[in-house]
């Protein structure tokens, strides 16, 4: 499989796309059952933000390697209106969409490393790695 791979989100039904692609790519690298099923609930949550908030924008996945690790890492990028406060997005039990508000703490919490950028009318970018253990 190729080291990089994108999914665009445009409709509900991509968010499965991305999901399924994640969970695939997971395996491939060698993830165990959990921690395929952690990275899918963290692309569906990822992938569900782009689809509600934003309208358009993408999912990327790859590998990446270091002396000691392996892991994918994923990037999260849409044009969408931004997010204007991204400490009150990070608190648990926020949520603008009526949704369980497991969001993007949720998807910090299933992940490594995250990092969030934001610009109010540009809009967001979302990297979160996830380490083979």
């Amino acid at each position: 499989m190729n080291p990089r791979s994108c999914v665009n989100i445009h409709k509900e039904w991509d968010i499965v796309g991305a999901r399924q692609l994640g969970r695939e790519m997971a395996k491939e690298i060698g993830f165990g059952t959990v921690d395929q099923a952690r990275i899918a609930t963290a692309v569906s949550e990822l992938a569900r933000n782009i689809y509600l908030y934003a309208e358009n924008g993408q999912i990327c996945f790859e590998y990446i390697y270091t002396n000691s690790q392996k892991g994918i890492l994923m990037t999260a990028v849409d044009t969408g209106p931004g997010i204007k406060d991204i400490s009150s997005v990070m608190q648990d039990g926020y949520t603008t969409s009526g949704g369980l508000g497991a969001g993007l703490p949720g998807v910090k919490r299933l992940m490594d490393d995250f990092d969030i950028e934001s610009t109010v009318g540009e809009g967001t970018k979302i990297k979160a790695i996830k380490w083979i253990r």
